[in-house]
C-alpha cells in the first residue's frame, strides 16, 4: 500500500480545490491500482496561512510508491494555482500501510490538528521516516500532506477524536465541467432542501432551514458544485444524487474528519492560548452585550468562584440565531464553552449550559396593596407607606429563563468544517441541534 498526502492547491481569491485535485490523481491512479480511499482531513482552523477550510488530502492505494510521486507530482505541478504568492503546495508520498505509520508522523498529525508547525518541522520528519516529498514556493504544503500521512487510525477514529464514537463521516463532492467554474452555480434550492429532509439525520448540514440556505453549494470560483456530508457513505451519495443542477462532471466520495470536533483540546481560563480551539468551563460574569454590527460578547469567569481569571466569548453576527441563545445567558450561569481564541477572545461554536440560574432578588411587593415597597434608608430594609408594611431584605422570585440545561450550537450556515453537530450524538448532555 501506498499513501500520497498533498496540500495547499488552491487560493483564496483565484479558486481551485485540493479535494480536485486529490480526484484527479486518484483517477489517474487507478489505472495503475486500487485506492482503498480518499481522505479529507481537515487540521488547525486557527492557522494563519489556511485557506478557508483548511484541508489537506491523502489518498491509500495500492501502487508503487515512485509511480505513485511521478503521477501525483504532474497533477500538481498542471492543476496548483502558482500564480498566488500565498498558495504554496506540498506533496509526500509514504511506502507503507496507512496502518503502519510511524508514531512520530501520527504525532504530527496530531498536532497539526491543534497547533502551529512550522515547514521545517515537516521536511525533517519526511526526512527522518524516508518519505518523498516535493514543494512549489516555499513548500508550506507539506505541512498538511504530511498530517493527511498521519492521520488514519485504525482504531476508530481521527487523531485527536480517540474518545468519540462515529469520529470519521464522509462526504460526498460533485464537480462541475470546467468551463463552468467562475460563474454562478445552477442548482436548484427545492431540490436540495427536499433531499437535505429526506437524508437527516444521517446526513447533515445540507441545509439551514432557519436562513434558507444550501449549505451544501460553495461561493468560491473553484470547481466544487455541491458537498454532502454525513454519517454515512450511502446516504451521502443518494442525497447528492437527488439534487437536480447542471450537469456533474465529476464526484468522488472522502473518508474525513469533518464533524469530529478533534480540533478541540480541553482547556481552563488560566492556560487558554491565541491560535488554537478548546472546551473551558466557566461562570458567566457579565451580562450579554450586544455591540456594533451585532456581535454578542460575554465574559466568562472561574466556575469555584475563586482566581482572577477570565475569559471573553463572543457569539459573531455570522452565527445569526445562536446569538438569541448567548443573549438568554445570565450571571451565575454554569457553561462550558466550545471554539478558537483569537486575541484573547473564545469565538463561540457551541456551549453547554450546566446550571441555570433560575431565581432572582428583586424588591418586594406589599402584601396588603401589591405596590412594589421603597427602600427605608440605608440597611433598613423595605417599606410601603401607605400600608406601613415592611420587609427586611429583597425577596427570592422564580426566574423564567429562555434556555435549558443542554448543548447548543451555531446554524450550519456558520458550523466550521471541523465542528461536530449536535444531530451527531456523543455529548454529555442533552441537544438541541439547529438545522
Amino acid at each position: 500500500m501506498t499513501v500520497v498526502g498533498l496540500d495547499d492547491t488552491d487560493s483564496r481569491t483565484d479558486g481551485m480545490c485540493t479535494t480536485y485535485v486529490a480526484a484527479q490523481i486518484a483517477a489517474r491512479l487507478r489505472r495503475h491500482g486500487r485506492v482503498e480511499r480518499l481522505l479529507l482531513i481537515r487540521l488547525n482552523p486557527a492557522v494563519e496561512y489556511k485557506t478557508r477550510g483548511n484541508a489537506a488530502l491523502a489518498i491509500h492505494i495500492d501502487c508503487d510508491p515512485g509511480l505513485a510521486f511521478e503521477v501525483a507530482r504532474e497533477c500538481l505541478e498542471s492543476l496548483a494555482i502558482r500564480d498566488d504568492e500565498a498558495t504554496n503546495p506540498g506533496l509526500v508520498v509514504a511506502d507503507h500501510d496507512p496502518d503502519a505509520t510511524p508514531e512520530a508522523v501520527r504525532s504530527f498529525a496530531r498536532a497539526a490538528l491543534r497547533e502551529h508547525l512550522e515547514i521545517e518541522q515537516a521536511a525533517a520528519l519526511c526526512e527522518e521516516v524516508g518519505y518523498r516529498h516535493w514543494w512549489l514556493g516555499d513548500g508550506r504544503g507539506r505541512i498538511g500532506a504530511l498530517a493527511a500521512v498521519g492521520s488514519w487510525r485504525s482504531d476508530g477514529g481521527p487523531p485527536g477524536a480517540e474518545m468519540l464514537e462515529n469520529a470519521w463521516s464522509y462526504e460526498y463532492i460533485s464537480y462541475r465541467d470546467a468551463d463552468r467554474w467562475g460563474t454562478p452555480r445552477a442548482v436548484d434550492a427545492d431540490s436540495v432542501f427536499a433531499a437535505a429532509a429526506a437524508g437527516y439525520p444521517a446526513v447533515w448540514d445540507t441545509v439551514d432551514r432557519g436562513e434558507r440556505e444550501t449549505v451544501c453549494v460553495p461561493h468560491t470560483p473553484g470547481p466544487i458544485l455541491h458537498g454532502i456530508r454525513g454519517d454515512d457513505p450511502d446516504a451521502v451519495e443518494t442525497v447528492a444524487h437527488a439534487i437536480e443542477s447542471e450537469p456533474v462532471a465529476d464526484a468522488e466520495l472522502f473518508v474525513t474528519n469533518q464533524g469530529a470536533d478533534a480540533h478541540l483540546a480541553d482547556g481552563t481560563l488560566e492556560t487558554v492560548r491565541d491560535g488554537r480551539a478548546y472546551r473551558v468551563e466557566g461562570v458567566v460574569s457579565s451580562e450579554p452585550e450586544t455591540r456594533r454590527g451585532g456581535h454578542v460578547f460575554f465574559t466568562l469567569g472561574p466556575a469555584d468562584g475563586e482566581g482572577d481569571h477570565s475569559l471573553e466569548c463572543a457569539a459573531f453576527e455570522p452565527t445569526k440565531r445562536f446569538r438569541h441563545r448567548v443573549r438568554s445567558l445570565r450571571v451565575g450561569d454554569h457553561l462550558t464553552v466550545c471554539g478558537e481564541v483569537s486575541r484573547g477572545t473564545l469565538k463561540l461554536e457551541k456551549f453547554a449550559v450546566r446550571d441555570l440560574v433560575d431565581t432572582e432578588r428583586v424588591t418586594p411587593t406589599c402584601a396588603d396593596c401589591g405596590r412594589t415597597m421603597e427602600s427605608a434608608g440605608r440597611d433598613q430594609g423595605y417599606r410601603c407607606r401607605p400600608c406601613g408594611t415592611s420587609a427586611d431584605e429583597r425577596a427570592e422570585v422564580a426566574l423564567e429563563r429562555a434556555l435549558e440545561v443542554g448543548w447548543y450550537e451555531v446554524p450550519p450556515c456558520a458550523r466550521r468544517h471541523v465542528a461536530r453537530p449536535l444531530v451527531r450524538g456523543g455529548f454529555d448532555a442533552p441537544t438541541h441541534p439547529e438545522r
